[in-house]
């Protein structure tokens, strides 16, 4: 083991890290200047509170690690370039570290501008693992890094990224000595899809859903065209029980899904523990208190909400209504363009947002649908809680479903419901139609993504479907917004049949499920 003698000054030296911006990762050259004078420390280059204290973590894990920091008897420069770029995080800590040996030259480091070195120091000089490592992997890539020099705890979601030669190091002597050529560290593997979990392992069952056929094949529906669906019916008939099934029925994951929708998980810190990829699609269920920036997204230094942690998954929202009107209202954007945008005094942020909408409520805020004229409640008093959800936003579901009150003779009958993997391939089935369909067409995935020039090659109507179309327009005063999604839905209707057209009972079937928010809001 080396131990440091005398500390050298008027040396710098030259490293690269990496700084995530939202979702995407930037690289950071971190200069190390030590010389004579005044005992002093500086970090420039808009770092973050959590730099500005790593120097009591790096200054305890190198003199820990049988190191000596310079900073008692010179002056210790640190800066992080760009400088008009804000830096977070603890992952500075490795990095300015090694820039330090390099220094004051305690250690000689060959090749080091091939390398991108980030992580965490604890005091004890151990290396803990950091949030948005899968960015930073991707950005590596792009910048053409040879090695990429990470915690051992975050070297299987770097390796998820190809190309790259990943080695992780669980103490900074494991980095020094392997930067120094005293010591080889095995390079991870590359990542594989074994992570995927096309069965959606512990998943509640739709064999366990005792009637509610009609809602059962709604949701089919939705998960086959990535259509958002709203549930309304009294309370006890089944609304939350049969959204915990939905992602039993959701196709699997592609690979480049599963990189996008773990890079978001990765920057909020939610990937679980030993994993390196999200293998699921999400299911995120947020309590009806939740604030705008909660769902959305935000914060001083803007990070993602609800809506992007849902992305390529799912998204409910039980008892909508009960949610603010001004976190309901901030949907419309994600669910329209399929991103969010948030403004804040740090920066403007985009955070991708495409996820299915389930949301599911209450006729009356009593439950029943003929409380008002039972007279439990005033009409005044039950407008005034369904138009807590407004018409735009209604606009942008495309299938409105009631789910009636189960009866005793159904949930007392023997037997179970269709299974979830017999309902779940005939949506794969539907879902490899639309792949084929939009394989020329980058970013549409399913048919609910469909622009008006999609719309217009795949959604061809005939004389009959034209007139029906026409008939329900005028007659439940439908938007042109609710045209749209009728048109959608019909498709994915006919894709579950086998059908290349969009046949007159594919379009009737649609046209039903625009029918109950005429019939509840009037």
């Amino acid at each position: 083991m080396l131990h440091a003698g005398r500390v050298q000054y008027g040396m710098l030296a030259t490293l690269r890290a990496a700084t995530v911006v939202g979702i995407q990762a930037h690289m950071v050259e971190v200069e190390v200047d030590v010389g004579r004078g005044a005992a002093k420390e500086v970090v420039v280059g808009l770092p973050d509170a959590a730099i500005k204290e790593s120097k009591d973590r790096v200054q305890s894990a190198l003199q820990n690690s049988g190191y000596r920091h310079p900073g008692g008897g010179g002056r210790l420069a640190i800066n992080l370039a760009p400088a008009d770029l804000r830096k977070e995080g603890p992952l500075f800590d490795l990095p300015i570290a090694m820039g330090i040996l390099a220094a004051t030259e305690q250690e000689k480091f060959d090749g080091l501008q091939g390398d991108l070195i980030v992580g965490e120091l604890a005091f004890n000089g151990d290396v803990r693992g950091v949030k948005g490592m899968l960015p930073v992997a991707l950005a590596a890539r792009e910048l053409r890094v040879r090695r990429l020099i990470v915690p051992k705890a975050n070297a299987r979601e770097a390796a998820m990224v190809h190309g790259l030669e990943i080695y992780g190091v669980r103490t900074l002597r494991d980095a020094a000595d392997f930067l120094a050529g005293r010591a080889a560290l095995d390079q991870e593997a590359p990542g594989t899809m074994d992570e995927l979990e096309p069965d959606a392992p512990g998943h509640a069952d739709f064999a366990d859903v005792k009637g509610q056929e009609s809602v059962k094949r709604a949701l089919e529906i939705a998960a086959a065209g990535g259509h958002n669906l709203l549930m309304i019916g009294s309370p006890g008939s089944g609304k939350s029980m049969l959204a915990k099934r939905m992602p039993s029925i959701l196709p699997a994951m592609t690979l480049d899904e599963a990189l996008e929708t773990t890079r978001i998980h990765s920057v909020a810190g939610l990937l679980p523990a030993g994993r390196s990829l999200v293998g699921q699609r999400p299911f995120r269920s947020p309590h009806h208190t939740i604030s705008d920036v909660g769902l959305i997204g935000g914060s001083a230094n803007p990070s993602p909400g609800e809506v992007s942690l849902a992305h390529h998954g799912v998204l409910f929202l039980d008892e909508l209504p009960e949610f603010k009107r001004s976190a309901l209202e901030v949907l419309r954007q994600p669910l329209e363009d399929g991103q969010v945008t948030i403004s804040r005094a740090a920066g403007t942020l985009t955070f991708p947002s495409r996820f299915i909408l389930l949301a599911a409520m209450n006729p009356t805020p009593t439950g029943g649908f003929d409380d008002v004229q039972r007279g439990k409640i005033s009409s005044t008093a039950a407008q005034k809680y369904l138009n807590k959800v407004s018409g735009p936003l209604l606009d942008r579901i495309d299938i409105h479903i009631e789910v009636p009150a189960v009866k005793h003779e159904q949930l007392m009958r023997p037997g179970q419901g269709e299974a979830s993997a017999a309902i779940r391939a005939r949506v794969e089935a539907a879902r490899a139609v639309q792949r084929e369909r939009f394989r020329s067409r980058r970013g549409i995935w399913c048919n609910a993504q469909m622009g008006p020039k999609e719309l217009k090659a795949h959604a061809v109507l005939d004389a009959d479907g034209e007139n029906l179309l026409r008939f329900a327009m005028a007659d439940q005063k439908l938007s042109a917004r609710a045209y749209d999604r009728i048109l959608k839905v019909a498709r994915t209707i006919a894709d579950l049949a086998g059908s290349a057209a969009i046949r007159a009972d594919h379009l009737g079937e649609a046209v039903q499920y625009r029918s109950l928010d005429r019939q509840v809001w009037g």
